[in-house]
């Protein structure tokens, strides 16, 4: 089911905030574009649905975040962008790595990653200079890495569980993630109610299996809602979830034309002649969604005139 929504909510002390997002169809998306192999769609997956949430962490219009994930090990590296309006996209270098599984017939995730770094890029709508933190992969496994670059740039201490379900043929069943996020202010007793609840806390690409599976006709909130609620069974109620939003979650490109216009037009004057007389076009493809876009020789002779005119060399 190409599901896709995210909720947002916080307990009924203000002591956390929780985000939480079903992304079984931007999963999906991306498997096919990529045509990802099981371990390449777990990693992908995992790294999509938590910058996914990352993005609407951000909360303010023209925000975006880049989370990228770069090991030593046979994927290379895995690279999402989000938005704050829940729009997501992302690549992962080589989308057919395999590996043995592991002892205890698992995909090898983090192996495929390897050791290496995570870097966390923040364009913020009204500042020229993005933020950029850069902190050591934790594990691989993608959650516990973006738990740790919350902890070591940003001192926040934060749970993140992510999930992809595949069939038996590879193909996306589900996939999902949560964020919970300790506020300022938070208790004590709220830290402890969160690491009573933490050995208990459902396979999050199980409930969004579940949920999705079982929807019959509801409402996407409705859904959402119980998503939220079954994650959080057994929390006491003083520190029970309630949601605040139930958000758009899904994949979204967003290349054109002009993009990569303007990604000529860096090239400088100097470069853009010599692709001219060397090969008198040019194809540019997407890494996200694999769309390819055609130059002509008229057409980069313009782009060499904006160029000149803008006195980039």
């Amino acid at each position: 089911m190409a599901f896709g929504k995210a909720v947002t909510g916080i307990d009924n002390s203000g002591s956390f905030r929780v985000y939480m997002g079903i992304s079984t169809g931007i999963v999906q998306e991306a498997k096919k574009l990529h045509n990802t192999s099981p371990l390449a769609t777990h990693l992908l997956g995992r790294a999509l649905t938590g910058t996914g949430l990352m993005g609407l962490m951000l909360r303010e219009p023209g925000m975006k975040i880049t989370m990228q994930f770069k090991g030593d090990g046979p994927a290379g590296q895995v690279l999402c962008t989000a938005d704050s309006e829940g729009h997501v996209k992302g690549y992962i270098v080589h989308p057919l790595v395999e590996m043995p599984l592991r002892d205890d017939g698992s995909l090898d995730v983090s192996g495929a990653l390897g050791h290496g770094t995570v870097t966390c890029i923040r364009d913020m709508a009204d500042s020229k200079e993005p933020y950029v933190g850069k902190v050591p992969l934790e594990s691989g496994e993608i959650a516990e890495d973006i738990a740790s670059y919350f902890y070591q740039s940003e001192q926040v201490k934060t749970v993140v569980s992510l999930g992809v379900k595949l069939d038996e043929n590879g193909e996306v069943l589900a996939s999902g993630g949560i964020i919970v996020q300790l506020l300022p202010d938070a208790s004590e007793e709220a830290l402890s109610a969160l690491e009573e609840w933490l050995p208990d806390m459902p396979k999050i690409s199980e409930l969004s299996h579940e949920v999705t599976s079982n929807a019959d006709g509801r409402s996407d909130d409705a859904v959402m809602t119980e998503f939220l609620e079954r994650a959080f069974l057994g929390m006491p109620d003083k520190f029970a979830v309630k949601p605040l939003d139930c958000l758009d979650f899904e994949w979204k490109c967003g290349c054109s034309v002009s993009r990569f216009e303007q990604g000529i037009i860096s090239l400088g004057v100097k470069e853009i002649s010599q692709i001219i007389e060397e090969d008198g076009q040019a194809e540019v493809i997407c890494q996200f969604c694999g769309k390819k876009y055609d130059f002509d020789r008229k057409h980069l002779e313009r782009l060499e005139a904006v160029a000149a005119a803008k006195h980039i060399d």
